[in-house]
């Protein structure tokens, strides 16, 4: 056999991450595309079938057992980030010995989430100070999203092995197929019955079968992780990941009380119906945000195996490709949350459901702080830089609960979600890439801070635009959305393109976007 020269392995690898990339990418939009569809039709079925009280439930819960998720200590990300090498270098050992740790751990994590769960049960009474007008027990349904919760870290580790393989198109697609055939199945539940239980128990049988299938092709196609007899990790590399995962535990404490604290203030402050109000708009943006994760999480795994065989100059070139994208992507869709969802919301929902500018605009920004992270997050956790800034999410947290409850008071869904940005702003928006730039791509921060500087003012031009050009639709509703979508949609992509055309990203983009569209076409010929 003829041994190929180190370019080719090259070529091979390029080749490689830019196929997988397109997979995941597209798989990814697809399904995802489908998904929304069937999830807003069932959403708009629940409101009509059920009081927005049901809805504040969901958010509350859903907020609470994220929480719990604390549980799982950041040993995903460690591991994760441990797989990279090892399936770059076909190490089957080293896979097997990773995953028969990571497994062990996540079934302790199981119980540890379903009995703290169960604890927490007698204190909802302290949380929900005005008792919901709903026919079902609380206790009951708090049960039930609970056993989801807990059932799925049983399962859900195998995952991350197909993850981070590049291979993250079969468990979007096992994901997607579940959840729009357990859409199809609420739908009709909901409108004969007018029974929050048959809808909740329908979707704890779509997470379990979601969570079994996943499971069985991750065996299937890696038959050796099952194996009895895997040889331990050795001391030297069980320390690595200790510290990671230290790191990582820190560093996830400090996010989930950022971002899942903000439901239980306001149902605290307001109650359940302001919870499940405001929730409209949430979706709409969790919604982007979803999608957007698609594009990006789908480039984490071949940023992972860019960062470990690939030179430094190349790294940084990557890294400003990744963030204009970031930009492009979540400057767009911030513009289109402030300035559309209240419409999305009155069509889909009704007038009572919408609410002041100053909510869509409040969820517009934190959306793009949040976003404009994502690149920074690849490098930091392809990087492993776990280490560096693992306390200041904790600063986060703690200035978003103060802020939370001294501007919740005072100005309600305003000040919470104000509190959030607020918090983000003076912490990790500015650390975590002055930690990437200095201690992984070795390249002076201020480059990045200039160029973050440049994106805004752009931004909030091109935002004056289409505020303007928005402000001018008096149509009905349904075609006001319409109109509003196409501002939204042209006029930043137009203004993005003309500023950034000519640059070294920009030309990336373009470059990159041709390959793939006829990679697209020759396989769809084939």
């Amino acid at each position: 056999m003829i041994k190929k020269s180190e370019s080719e392995d090259k070529e091979y690898m390029q080749r490689s991450r830019s196929e997988y990339s397109l997979i995941n990418i597209l798989t990814g939009f697809g399904g995802y595309f489908v998904n929304t569809i069937m999830g807003y039709i069932c959403r708009i079925v629940f409101v009509r079938c059920l009081s927005a009280e049901y809805l504040g439930v969901n958010g509350l819960f859903t907020n609470i057992l994220t929480m719990l998720s604390l549980a799982e200590l950041g040993i995903g990300g460690a591991i994760g980030f441990a797989l990279y090498k090892p399936l770059a270098e076909d190490d089957k050992e080293k896979i097997a010995s990773l995953m028969h740790l990571y497994g062990k751990a996540y079934k302790i994590i199981g119980f540890v989430v379903a009995l703290v769960g169960l604890l927490m049960m007698p204190f909802l009474n302290v949380i929900i100070t005005k008792q919901p007008s709903i026919k079902e027990n609380l206790y009951v349904i708090y049960l039930v999203y609970l056993f989801n919760t807990a059932s799925t870290y049983f399962f859900s580790y195998r995952s991350a092995l197909l993850t981070a393989a590049q291979r993250n198109y079969i468990v979007l697609g096992i994901n997607y197929a579940v959840t729009i055939m357990q859409s199809i199945i609420q739908i009709p539940f909901l409108l004969i019955t007018h029974n929050y239980m048959a809808y909740l128990m329908i979707q704890t049988v779509g997470v379990f079968v979601n969570n079994i299938v996943v499971s069985w092709w991750a065996k299937k196609d890696y038959p050796y992780i099952v194996k009895r007899n895997v040889k331990p990790l050795n001391k030297a590399e069980k320390k690595i990941l200790f510290i990671n995962v230290k790191a990582l535990t820190i560093n996830k404490i400090g996010t989930i009380l950022v971002n899942n604290t903000d439901n239980i203030v306001l149902t605290y402050f307001s109650g359940l119906v302001s919870v499940g109000v405001v929730s409209n708009y949430v979706i709409l943006m969790n919604t982007l945000t979803s999608l957007t994760s698609q594009l990006f999480n789908s480039l984490t795994a071949s940023v992972g195996n860019l960062n470990a065989i690939e030179s430094d100059e190349k790294k940084y070139s990557f890294f400003k490709t990744l963030n204009l994208s970031n930009f492009w992507v979540f400057g767009w869709g911030a513009i289109g949350i402030a300035f559309v969802t209240s419409d999305i919301v009155e069509l889909c929902f009704g007038r009572e459901y919408v609410l002041g500018i100053s909510i869509p605009l409040i969820l517009a920004i934190n959306f793009y702080i949040v976003g404009m992270q994502n690149a920074v997050y690849a490098y930091k956790n392809t990087m492993g830089l776990f280490r560096y800034g693992q306390y200041l999410l904790l600063f986060t947290a703690a200035i978003n609960l103060i802020l939370d409850i001294i501007l919740g008071r005072r100005m309600g869904i305003l000040g919470i979600y104000l509190a959030t940005a607020i918090a983000r702003i003076t912490t990790n928006t500015w650390y975590e890439p002055y930690a990437v730039f200095r201690y992984g791509l070795k390249v002076n921060p201020l480059h990045y801070f200039r160029k973050y500087i440049k994106y805004i003012a752009v931004l909030l031009v091109t935002g004056g635009i289409c505020y303007f050009l928005c402000s001018l639709c008096q149509f009905h509703i349904a075609i006001n959305v319409i109109i509003k979508i196409i501002i939204c949609s042209v006029v930043p992509n137009f203004i993005f393109f003309i500023c950034y055309h000519n640059s070294e990203e920009g030309q990336y983009l373009i470059g990159a976007a041709k390959r793939l569209v006829m990679k697209l076409i020759n396989k769809v010929q084939r």
